[in-house]
């Protein structure tokens, strides 16, 4: 099911003033927007009370709102009274074409990487200053991974992260670098100099390579997707360990990446909309 992804709540996604009331002229679409921004992988469940305090929306408003989304199928009432996400949601992005769009076209090919590697394969898109995971294939006995599909991934400390930012806007890219913090990047990134420098090797290179000690050690490679001249997504391996194992398997994923950009200019049917990597922000 399509959720808000792994950011930080969207606890200031509506405005509040004194009293616990919405912003003066705050529009009913945002407040409905922010109740549903209000879950996430670790909110599936949610009662009133905890859908007011993560949205900030006072309660009675938050109670009209979910009977609202209820109705429209947006979100389901438990038998315990709890609010989970509707299928109504599920239903509407399935016509998103940077998600479902998109894994229809890659899915063979995904499927094909994934049977040669056996480790996770994983296809992503650009949001403003996030990845958004569309796709993930995963082996049974495979190694931990951090992610879920419709899940968020910082930019610049993961492979698919680091590949959209290269070939980002410049907006974006000097967004990244403005706000990078120690802690932020790969193990090879611990300042903004090293994401520039980085992220200068992945548009010289067509790929990028990263690994992780912690909370495990991991590495990756990651390749470009394109639709014509533009990156729209980003299609990578992530493998246990530190260095070889991920690295080990850069001309296999740098292949299906660039098969699934052949597949995408020759489906005029399936084709991408203007700005399908993300836009300016």
């Amino acid at each position: 099911m399509t959720q808000r992804g792994d950011a930080a709540p969207a606890d200031g996604g509506a405005r509040r003033r004194r009293g616990g009331r919405p912003a003066e002229g705050q529009p009913v679409i945002d407040r409905a927007f922010a109740l549903l921004a209000a879950f996430d992988g670790d909110h599936r469940a949610q009662t009133l009370a905890e859908l007011a305090q993560r949205s900030g929306i006072p309660r009675s408003s938050a109670l009209r709102l979910a009977r609202s989304l209820v109705q429209a199928g947006a979100l389901e009432r438990l038998d315990d009274g709890r609010y989970v996400v509707g299928l109504r949601l599920l239903e509407t992005a399935s016509l998103a074409p940077r998600g479902h769009g998109l894994r229809s076209v890659a899915m063979p090919y995904m499927e094909d990487l994934f049977h040669v590697t056996r480790e996770h394969v994983l296809l992503a898109v650009r949001d403003q200053t996030e990845a958004l995971l569309v796709e993930r294939l995963s082996a049974r006995d495979a190694s931990p991974v951090r992610y879920r599909v419709g899940g968020r991934l910082p930019l610049t400390s993961t492979g698919v992260g680091l590949v959209l930012l290269a070939f980002a806007p410049a907006a974006v890219q000097e967004h990244a670098l403005g706000t990078f913090a120690p802690g932020q990047g790969d193990d090879d990134v611990r300042t903004p100099a090293d994401l520039r420098r980085v992220l200068a090797e992945v548009r010289r290179g067509d790929h990028a390579v990263g690994h992780q000690k912690s909370p495990w050690r991991m590495s990756t490679v990651a390749a470009p997707v394109r639709d014509g001249d533009e990156v729209v997504a980003a299609l990578s391996v992530v493998a246990p360990g530190v260095g070889s194992p991920g690295a080990g398997f850069g001309p296999a994923v740098r292949a299906t990446a660039r098969a699934i950009s052949r597949q995408l200019a020759q489906d005029t049917g399936r084709a991408l909309p203007p700005g399908g990597a993300g836009g300016e922000w």
